[in-house]
């Protein structure tokens, strides 16, 4: 958390320019008025809240919930929380950027100073409070594709023993020259005890790009259920399927974390 500490003051003024600039798109009817603005204490409050919703959407646990559900809604949702709308936050932002650039500079270095004092109580609470990572990934940690031994699989069937969060990360090369068709992943959670039309929970699709480029990608889910549910599938699947076919992809810096529920 520290380190997202230090740049706050980077990302906050980038939230108030896109506000500002969402809030343009609707109309520029009048100058910057001083009316139906939002209160500097109430501001200052509104702008951590949709810092501390900015980080914890990039958690797995709370991500994967989310998922399906525009990010800008959920931001709208703390500014409303308020009794405020989208409209007057707009206005806001434009009224402090346009016409008080110190006092908004004033106000940021507020949300600054609660980030660091929730940041201070967080890390003075015991440890016991918290939930560790664990890494449970059991087979090598890279793959390069064509295989000097000769095998050609990237196919996964791991267990996936507790009820939990589980973070698939990699790092994934695509070189120009494979040959395979709309290359993609192809993961998903296996239920062995659910309905045939339940079995597999799929993770998100990631596309791959073929720039000979490395790039890294984080896959999440919460599990619940029984002993028996595996993770399975291909790291990299594709629509072509020829015995002849050039794979040349390069997998490397696999973890497989997991944290319990709590």
């Amino acid at each position: 958390m520290t380190g997202n500490i230090k740049i706050i003051r980077l990302i906050i003024p980038a939230l108030i320019i896109i506000s500002i600039i969402a809030g343009s798109c609707s109309g520029r009817k009048s100058k910057t008025e001083h009316k139906n603005i939002i209160t500097q204490k109430e501001l200052v409050s509104i702008l951590t809240d949709i810092y501390i919703t900015d980080g914890l959407l990039s958690l797995p646990s709370i991500s994967f919930k989310f998922s399906v559900k525009d990010s800008t809604i959920t931001y709208i949702e703390v500014i409303e929380k308020y009794g405020y709308s989208k409209e007057t936050m707009d206005r806001t932002m434009r009224y402090y950027f346009i016409k008080r650039p110190k006092k908004l500079i004033r106000i940021y270095d507020e949300v600054l100073s609660n980030l660091s004092e929730m940041e201070s109580r967080y890390l003075n609470e015991p440890s016991s409070f918290r939930i560790p990572d664990e890494n449970i990934w059991p087979r090598e940690k890279d793959y390069y594709l064509p295989d000097p031994s000769g095998e050609d699989s990237t196919w996964l069937d791991i267990p996936v023993d507790f009820s939990g969060y589980y973070v698939l990360n990699f790092s994934l090369t695509l070189y120009p020259d494979d040959q395979s068709l709309n290359p993609r992943s192809g993961l998903y959670i296996y239920y062995p005890d659910k309905p045939d039309s339940l079995k597999k929970d799929y993770l998100t699709t990631l596309r791959f790009i073929k720039d000979g480029q490395n790039h890294n990608y984080k896959l999440s889910e919460i599990v619940s259920g029984t002993d028996s549910i595996r993770l399975r599938g291909w790291f990299v699947d594709y629509e072509n399927r020829h015995p002849d076919m050039l794979k040349h992809v390069r997998i490397d810096n696999i973890s497989f974390l997991r944290s319990r529920l709590k």
